[in-house]
């Protein structure tokens, strides 16, 4: 895994509608290093915080209370007013099920971390949107991280209907 990070730099915001949780996470990342931690506990607050615009990480609940944790990604991702589209989020819930992870990718989150999950789990995530992060898309339909973990060479037919090998007319 990577170097040792210095989260002391890191500005997060975290969002679970779960006191208990939301304490937990803190308290993880204080014991990470980390000295700047804004809690919320619903959609609207966290669209307060992000507004301000002093956030460096938003860990989120996909079961945000009012709008959603999805929504809130679509908020940082494609609203003309959002003040960072390339703000790293991870997804941090208990649900867990291919269909929650693919929404979650399809709506530009950057890591996902399964409920219960490990200190460990979690620094590794951290440590990816922070040390190794993936480069942007902007495609139709889709602003966010890159998709695609590896980048493999490619011996198939080209699908997207643009030949990488034809000379230009």
């Amino acid at each position: 895994m990577p170097e040792k990070i210095d989260f002391s730099k890191v500005r997060f915001l975290i969002c679970d509608p779960n006191a208990l949780s939301l304490t937990m996470l803190n308290d993880i990342l204080s014991m990470l290093g980390a000295t700047y931690i804004r809690k919320v506990n619903d959609f609207e607050k966290a669209m307060n915080v992000l507004k301000e615009g002093n956030i460096d990480i938003v860990i989120t609940e996909h079961d945000l209370p009012a709008e959603g944790g999805i929504a809130l990604v679509d908020y940082i991702r494609n609203d003309p007013s959002s003040r960072n589209r390339l703000l790293p989020v991870i997804l941090l819930t208990a649900r867990s099920e291919e269909q929650y992870v693919v929404e979650a990718r399809d709506h530009g989150v950057n890591e996902f971390v399964a409920k219960p999950y490990t200190v460990d789990s979690l620094y590794k995530r951290l440590s990816m949107v922070i040390a190794y992060p993936r480069p942007f898309v902007s495609a139709p339909g889709y602003f966010g991280p890159d998709r695609r973990r590896k980048q493999m060479p490619f011996n198939g037919n080209e699908r997207r209907g643009v030949d990488p090998n034809a000379r230009p007319s």
